[in-house]
């Protein structure tokens, strides 16, 4: 029994003193994929299904540790009642990443975004009186798994800022992106 403890204590030691990213590297990823978006405050909804894709550079830091910055086009949004609202976004998502294994990493952050466009419609295809907000800001977290250089990541991004002025609703999304890591440094 004291043999088992032992593996289980040395293997858990040996997780955690791995590091994805050495100290001092930077990575660059072009990432691609799909968001499943939603707007509280809108009962009897439907999510909206669109495109995400950008770029975000990761830098290593010491203790299994990286930090991440990125430039994401993002598709955001909802359809409520027969109105349609195509709400896009530039977010730029700044992350804490902790590598718990090899290529296996849980990430939290902030970020901000610009509503770079606002396509509201009913289903007479008159647009409504809604004041979009040109400034959003969310907390992003989830989990991306590297092999190979290819990074398949999952995040789940909850709204802080109002979507609408005036109102409550808020932009919550789930986006799950591949893209290809590789290093500059």
């Amino acid at each position: 029994m004291k043999k088992l403890m032992m593996v289980a204590a040395l293997m858990l030691v040996s997780i955690g003193m791995y590091a994805q990213n050495e100290v001092g590297q930077i990575t660059l990823k072009p990432m691609a994929g799909v968001n499943i978006a939603t707007i509280t405050k809108a009962m009897e909804q439907e999510r909206r299904v669109a495109a995400i894709a950008g770029v975000e550079g990761e830098y290593g830091l010491p203790a299994n540790f990286s930090v991440s910055a990125g430039l994401l086009y993002s598709q955001q949004g909802a359809t409520h009642y027969g109105i349609s609202m195509k709400l896009d976004y530039i977010n730029i998502p700044i992350l804490l990443n902790y590598y718990v294994y090899k290529g296996l990493a849980v990430k939290a952050g902030v970020q901000p975004g610009f509503n770079v466009s606002s396509k509201i419609e009913n289903s007479s295809n008159k647009a409504g009186e809604y004041n979009t907000n040109s400034f959003y800001f969310s907390i992003p977290f989830g989990v991306s798994y590297e092999y190979l250089n290819f990074v398949l990541d999952a995040r789940y991004s909850c709204g802080i800022s109002t979507t609408f002025s005036p109102g409550d609703a808020k932009n919550n999304w789930v986006s799950i992106t591949l893209g290809y890591k590789f290093a500059l440094k």
